[in-house]
C-alpha cells in the first residue's frame, strides 16, 4: 500500500479503501506512558474472550483509554472527514501464538482506530484488511494506527510469533449516520 501522509490523501484512501494507515497518531511520550499503563493493568485484566487468543488479556473502557478515545477524536474527525461520537475504548495484550480471527465488528465500531502501543517488533505483526479494493496487510510501528470502517471491512491477524504486543482500539460512530444511537456504547457517558 502506498504511503499517504496529507489529510486529503488520508481522507481519499479512507473513502476508497475503507481503511488507511496513520503514522505516529500517538506521539512518543504519550505512547510510552500508555504502553506502561497497559502493561501494569494487564496484571488484573480479564482473559481475552475471542478464540485463538489464549493467554491474551483485554480490558473494556479503561479510564485512561477512555480519555485517549475522547482526546484523539478531533484528529480522527479531521482525518476521516466525519463528525463522530465516541463509543468505547478497548485494549488487548496479545501473546505468542495468538491469532485474530477474520471478522466484522458490531455497530458501535463503525469508525475504528487500532493503535500499536508497543513494543517495536521485527518483523512487525501486520493487521490484515479486506475492503472494496481488495486485501492488504498493514504493519504498524509503535504509535502508528489504522483508521478503518470495522463494520464494513473484514480484519484479522495471523499467528503471532513474538512475545507480546499491546494494542488499543478506539471506536466511534458517525454522528449523522445510521448507528449514532451507539454514542458512548449506549452508556450514560464514557468511562462507565
Amino acid at each position: 500500500m502506498a504511503r499517504v501522509t496529507s489529510v486529503q490523501q488520508i481522507r481519499d484512501r479512507f473513502a476508497s479503501h475503507r481503511y488507511v494507515k496513520i503514522e505516529a497518531l500517538i506521539e512518543e511520550g504519550l505512547r510510552r506512558m500508555l504502553y506502561d499503563h497497559v502493561r501494569r493493568r494487564a496484571a488484573v485484566a480479564p482473559a481475552a474472550f475471542m478464540g485463538g487468543q489464549e493467554g491474551a488479556v483485554e480490558m473494556f473502557s479503561d479510564p485512561v483509554m477512555e480519555h485517549v478515545l475522547a482526546g484523539v477524536r478531533p484528529r480522527v474527525e479531521q482525518l476521516c472527514g466525519l463528525r463522530l461520537y465516541p463509543t468505547y475504548s478497548f485494549f488487548r495484550v496479545y501473546r505468542h501464538g495468538n491469532v485474530l480471527e477474520r471478522h466484522l465488528d458490531r455497530a458501535a465500531c463503525e469508525i475504528s482506530v487500532s493503535v500499536n502501543l508497543g513494543p517495536a517488533l521485527e518483523p512487525p505483526w501486520p493487521l490484515w484488511f479486506k475492503g472494496p479494493m481488495g486485501e492488504s496487510a498493514i504493519a504498524l510501528a509503535p504509535g502508528d494506527a489504522v483508521l478503518y470502517r470495522g463494520i464494513e471491512c473484514e480484519h484479522w491477524r495471523e499467528r503471532f510469533a513474538g512475545d507480546h504486543l499491546t494494542q488499543v482500539f478506539l471506536h466511534y460512530v458517525d454522528r449523522d449516520g445510521p448507528h449514532c444511537e451507539w454514542k458512548f456504547d449506549k452508556r450514560p457517558s464514557l468511562g462507565v
